[in-house]
């Protein structure tokens, strides 16, 4: 069946809300390639969203879940629990920031992390309040868009949202908010929305994912520690996108010198599987009663099993390191191209955590078609690119830090000639 027939088949039987970016289907993939049902093979710096950190069907990855898929494959385990869950959730309390007691809770998706965050910083503090930030991501539930802070396409038409959620100015300096304009944009919340007393958590991205990979500046991000400690407000770290070695550390917040009370995770940490997770202070995870938290299919045994095997791989192959190696040469190549592509604003990022973003030439104005042409030369030479940024200007780097130096060599030549085209 040809790939035509296939999006017809498509448009038949799936809404057309869960919109794709591609118009073939995949049929195989392995590392950082993957190729399509007629054949031709595609580069992904896409990695599903920053799911791929350790690549396609890591050998120790796929041979993991093999071995506990021969074990079994479910039990729940709020009504067997299993030694799976110990185990990575011993090593979570280990490596995450913060010189204190720690307890995880494991759950499905980045979305369910958030919104169980949530509910335990409510049941910690007895307070309702929840302020995140303008162009944050935090998910597509209730909770997750009422926390998100970019209104098309992810709130059109799904309100009323949740109460008692705030949204303050996240410091980019790129657009003209300062670290002292974020700050005061929270104070005026207190004065305007909501008092201090009544809000039990901040919320932020320590790199803003789907908002435009824009770094919290280390300044604001002590600030934000200092407010909170002096309202008694929790702050959480949401590292669904940036943790597992994406920003050339194991988790975003360790590129800071202050520690969350709580973390989110999801994505790259189970290699493809569907697994996120809460990590927090032990006090506060304990908050919530006995059923409080939970669900049918938190804490996979198998996505559990993907989890360890990608720890492992990130420590034996050295994929922090390697972040960095390519990132650099990523933002080396991109910035490199200035002078002839005027249409490129700014390069940033944190190890492999690379954007680059675009604006009409000789203005501040966003150039979103260009963004867009780019996507759309790079996809038919075999590169997969995605957008994001609160204008669509931006393009971000999510291949796998497992790729191979030739492969990530032929993506650049790819990259270069879609911009030069």
């Amino acid at each position: 069946m040809s790939p035509q027939e296939m999006m017809q088949r498509k448009a038949n039987a799936t809404p057309r809300g869960v919109g794709v970016m591609c118009s073939f289907f995949a049929e195989r993939a392995k590392n950082a390639e993957i190729w399509d049902t007629e054949g031709k093979r595609y580069i992904d710096f896409a990695g599903g969203i920053g799911v791929l950190n350790t690549g396609h069907l890591h050998d120790k990855v796929q041979a993991a879940v093999a071995e506990q898929l021969n074990k079994f494959s479910h039990t729940c385990y709020q009504v067997v629990p299993y030694e799976l869950y110990l185990d990575v959730a011993e090593q979570l309390n280990a490596l995450t920031p913060g010189d204190f007691a720690k307890k995880t809770a494991f759950y499905t998706t980045g979305a369910e992390a958030v919104e169980n965050a949530v509910k335990i910083a409510r049941a910690a503090t007895g307070r309702p309040g929840i302020i995140a930030f303008g162009g944050a991501f935090h998910g597509r539930t209730l909770m997750g868009m009422a926390l998100t802070g970019k209104v098309a396409p992810y709130k059109i038409g799904f309100g009323p949202f949740p109460s008692d959620v705030y949204h303050a100015a996240f410091p980019n300096e790129l657009h003209g908010v300062s670290i002292d304009d974020s700050i005061a944009s929270i104070e005026k919340l207190f004065k305007f929305d909501i008092e201090a007393s009544r809000v039990a958590a901040i919320i932020f991205e320590p790199v803003q994912g789907e908002g435009g990979f824009y770094a919290a500046p280390a300044e604001w991000v002590r600030r934000l520690r200092a407010l909170c400690d002096s309202h008694g407000i929790l702050l959480i770290a949401d590292e669904v996108q940036a943790g597992f070695g994406r920003t050339g550390k194991l988790f975003a917040m360790e590129h800071y010198d202050v520690t969350p009370d709580m973390t989110t995770m999801a994505k790259s940490l189970a290699g493809g599987f569907p697994l996120s997770a809460v990590v927090g202070k032990a006090e506060i995870m304990d908050a919530p009663a006995p059923g409080g938290l939970g669900g049918t299919y938190a804490g996979s045994p198998l996505a559990l099993a993907a989890a360890k095997a990608v720890i492992e791989t990130i420590n034996e192959e050295k994929l922090l390191d390697r972040a960095n190696k390519l990132g650099g040469i990523l933002k080396e190549t991109l910035n490199g191209l200035k002078a002839e592509i005027p249409q490129i604003a700014d390069v940033r990022g944190l190890g492999a955590m690379v954007a680059v973003e675009f604006n009409k030439p000789g203005s501040h104005d966003a150039d979103a078609d260009f963004t867009k042409k780019v996507q759309t030369k790079a996809l038919e030479s075999g590169l997969l690119l995605l957008t994001c940024g609160l204008y669509g200007n931006v393009v971000r780097f999510l291949f796998p830090l497992t790729i191979e130096d030739a492969v990530f060599e032929e993506a650049l030549q790819k990259l270069v000639a879609a911009l030069k085209a």
